[in-house]
């Protein structure tokens, strides 16, 4: 992930940075739709977290029924990171894309349009099974930086379109937005809010669009209460699971780093606030993954 994306993120209150143990493994297995395993590729990283190798990663993820991860990207290095590490496993898929934190510091380069060429060739790479992430983030870029995002984002959705693939979308404090460049431009057939942050609302209106909605850790967060209800009122078959490790580890283990082995303790909260059978929603969910996405082999 760009440098600019990590350093904001890499100092969110975590206390111990070793990785959890391993949950009970799930009996159906799933997938998880957007992580970051370039981060915490190898021994250590620049924020101090534990390394884990991709195959230690995908290895302990095996071991508890997750079958495969869709690798997201956010800078043009680690898109490639994401294609090479595709190309070495194939129970890895690569999403590329600049991230919109990101695309206004390219801008200021005069290096926007070059970063894009980058994204395009290698969003023709057959490992390639998505753009992502892109979209807009009013969190952490201030208005000066807003029209590079723009830009970028309608360039990202002109790719998937391109390569009939799909989209992953990172909204921050940018739902109206989004939904509204969607509308105007025409969304890739396969669209996917990555770490679905709005509500209830805006979950009917993602729905009835088509796009599908990723929940990641954070649906268990006692303060989340406004995804739960957006969980509640998505159709099983617009729901994806995700992690976004090493990011947003689930409760109880949160303030630790994240990573797909723990794919199968959000799942369960995620039965239980539904009311629905464990095994059940991990066939949807997987056959929502294939769908979106493709087959991993």
């Amino acid at each position: 992930m760009a440098d600019t994306y990590v350093r904001e993120r890499s100092s969110d209150g975590r206390k111990d940075l070793r990785y959890p143990p391993a949950p009970e493994p799930l009996t159906v297995p799933v997938y998880d739709n957007h992580a970051h395993l370039e981060i915490t590729d190898g021994p250590s990283t620049g924020s101090g977290t534990q390394g884990l190798s991709l195959t230690e990663q995908l290895d302990r993820a095996a071991a508890v029924g997750i079958a495969g991860v869709v690798q997201a990207s956010g800078d043009i290095e680690s898109s490639r990171w994401a294609v090479a590490a595709a190309e070495q496993d194939s129970r890895l898929l690569a999403a590329v894309a600049i991230h919109p934190n990101d695309a206004p510091v390219y801008a200021a380069e005069g290096r926007l349009d070059e970063a894009i060429a980058v994204i395009d060739e290698l969003a023709a790479h057959p490992r390639t099974r998505a753009i992502g992430e892109t979209g807009l983030d009013y969190f952490r870029t201030d208005e000066p930086g807003r029209p590079a995002q723009h830009e970028s984002f309608e360039a990202h959705i002109a790719l998937a379109k391109k390569h009939g693939i799909a989209m992953q979308i990172h909204d921050r404090d940018a739902h109206d937005d989004v939904l509204e460049t969607l509308a105007r431009v025409g969304a890739p057939e396969k669209t996917v809010f990555h770490c679905f942050s709005g509500d209830d609302a805006m979950a009917r209106v993602a729905a009835e669009a088509g796009y599908w909605l990723s929940f990641a850790g954070n649906v268990t967060f006692k303060n989340a209460q406004n995804l739960r209800d957006a969980l509640h009122v998505t159709p099983l078959d617009r729901i994806l699971v995700e992690t976004d490790a090493p990011f947003l580890t689930p409760v109880p283990l949160r303030g630790r780093p994240n990573a797909p082995y723990l794919v199968p303790i959000t799942v369960r909260f995620m039965a239980a606030e539904l009311g629905v059978d464990l095994d059940e929603l991990c066939v949807q969910l997987a056959a929502n993954t294939l769908a979106v996405y493709g087959s991993f082999d």
